[in-house]
């Protein structure tokens, strides 16, 4: 990148452009207090050159699904400033480890236990013994429910006749 020296401070602009984001999102990041700025006299923002890793890693884990909660409380336990140790960065990949084996559980269950629902054709939320066993829902009160990733109340294997109970046609 020309005109960046080391131990040179970068923009927000190029913060942007190197980290392939845009500058709302490096806003964004610093509001949850994953990254961390410095203020000129013009009140700019600047930023160490490590915060490129710690973007990289933001990015990554949210490819991978991780929940930017779950960014801000691993990275609660590194440095806020300077560059982490590799000691560090491999706690919070071991970290990660954990959480996205249960994720990988979790979606491995959902898959084995689609076929089963999808086969009944009810498709009925409110009934399906997959998505939503028993009318559970219900008992959180009106709106929309956030999948929180678990899949605790998905049948193991639903068979394909797991609606049959409720609404007594074939699968």
């Amino acid at each position: 990148m020309a005109g960046v020296h080391a131990g040179q401070q970068l923009s927000v602009g190029q913060v942007a452009e190197r980290a392939g984001v845009s500058v709302s999102a490096l806003h964004f990041y610093e509001r949850l207090e994953l990254i961390f700025s410095t203020r000129t006299s013009g009140n700019q923002r600047r930023y160490e050159r490590s915060v490129l890793r710690r973007v990289a890693v933001i990015r990554a884990a949210q490819r991978a699904g991780i929940p930017l909660s779950l960014v801000a409380e691993v990275f609660a336990t590194l440095p806020s400033q300077g560059v982490p140790t590799q000691t560090d960065w491999q706690e919070l990949s071991r970290h990660w480890q954990a959480e996205l084996d249960i994720r990988i559980a979790a979606l491995e269950k959902l898959r084995g236990s689609l076929g089963g629902c999808i086969g009944c054709g009810c498709l009925s939320l409110a009934e399906c013994g997959f998505v939503n066993p028993e009318d559970q829902n219900a008992l959180k009160g009106p709106g929309a429910r956030a999948f929180d990733g678990s899949l605790q109340d998905v049948p193991p294997n639903p068979s394909p006749n797991a609606c049959e109970p409720h609404h007594g046609h074939p699968a």
